[in-house]
């Protein structure tokens, strides 16, 4: 079996590393050649709550040849209109392509390569990109039931899936659901919030749980996740055991102090990590916020739901790959403050 794991940053490294390390042959494709040349001559090294180092087989988008029967595209969203055409080449009838991008891709994937051959899932994990060949684990991957949950678009479960689930195992447990567009919406409460909040204030996910303004707007933006999410027909899975996804309303200060309580529980062990978007930032980059905080916007339009966090989420970020704004912690007080209608304070 031919396995690609196209876009190789911080978490395909991560993934790429564990799957060649427990014995499961797959070619690691990156656009950065210098993280091309490292992982070839170094080998993939991780770090963070593991340390371990993989001999693995990289090559640049170019290099690729043949078909491959499993593609993992890890790609940013903003490079799909690139890369999607490009790796038709490498297709066939048979082929399965899982995307495990941020948001919500699978609608947009499946456009271009067909609804048969596009299978999707989420990371219950967090990583960062260090430099060429390195990426930092940002928590403890013991402490996950599993560390990816998978589906079909259409919510069967057969061979396919089982197939992709069996590759996955390799670095750690998979769960493959039946509701897969149910689970996107859960990861994007992570990516809309937390990642959200961490580029615009140019910090870590601890800078933002321990900054009062900053964690308040997470049970906003999470709020309007919820709302959308369940205007387009889906519910939100559990976010943690103990808690159901209802937290994320907002109508009294008691449960505001839930949805409070709930961020930092959720984001305990993961205070050192920073958003992708937040690392797209650093490096002169465009980040996907037109495709997670943006979509939430397009679906709040659609269905006539208001989304002001969301909105100024897509605008401060927007701001600063455009060099109008900083990365700043001060950008929490361009959020209007006659829409905190409840706070919660920690900070002594």
């Amino acid at each position: 079996m031919r396995i690609a794991i196209v876009g190789c940053g911080a978490m395909g490294t991560v993934i790429g590393a564990y799957l060649t390390k427990n014995g499961c042959a797959v070619d690691m494709v990156d656009s950065y050649a210098p993280h091309v040349k490292a992982l070839n001559s170094k080998g993939a090294h991780i770090i963070g709550s593991i340390d371990m180092t993989a001999r693995v087989n990289a090559l640049l988008p170019e290099e690729m040849t043949g078909i491959y029967d499993v593609v993992f595209l890890m790609t940013k969203q903003t490079a799909n209109d690139i890369v999607l055409p490009k790796l038709l080449n490498h297709l066939d009838e048979s082929s399965t392509v899982c995307t495990l991008q941020n948001g919500v891709p699978e609608p947009y994937v499946a456009s271009f390569i067909g609804e048969k051959r596009t299978v999707g899932g989420t990371i219950l994990w967090g990583a960062t990109f260090i430099e060429p060949g390195v990426s930092e684990v940002t928590q403890d991957l013991t402490r996950n039931d599993h560390l990816f949950e998978i589906g079909e678009i259409d919510g069967s479960v057969g061979s396919r899936i089982h197939k992709i689930a069996t590759i996955l195992n390799h670095m750690g447990d998979t769960k493959i659901t039946s509701s897969l567009m149910d689970s996107r919406w859960g990861k994007l409460i992570n990516n809309a919030c937390m990642s959200g909040m961490s580029a615009v204030i140019g910090g870590t996910f601890g800078e933002v749980l321990h900054n009062d303004k900053a964690r308040n707007c997470l049970s906003y933006l999470g709020n309007e996740v919820k709302l959308c999410c369940e205007a387009d027909g889906h519910k939100l899975p559990i976010l943690l055991h103990e808690q159901s996804p209802e937290t994320l309303d907002i109508v009294d200060q008691a449960m505001f102090v839930a949805n409070q309580e709930m961020f930092m529980t959720m984001y305990s062990d993961m205070l050192t990590a920073k958003a992708s978007m937040l690392q797209d930032l650093e490096k002169g980059k465009m980040t996907e916020v037109n495709r997670i905080n943006g979509f939430v916007c397009a679906m709040g339009d659609k269905y006539g739901i208001a989304t002001p966090f969301n909105d100024k989420v897509v605008e401060i970020i927007t701001k600063i790959e455009n060099g109008e704004l900083t990365k700043s912690i001060d950008n929490v007080n361009l959020f209007d403050p006659k829409l905190f209608v409840f706070q919660h304070n920690i900070m002594k």
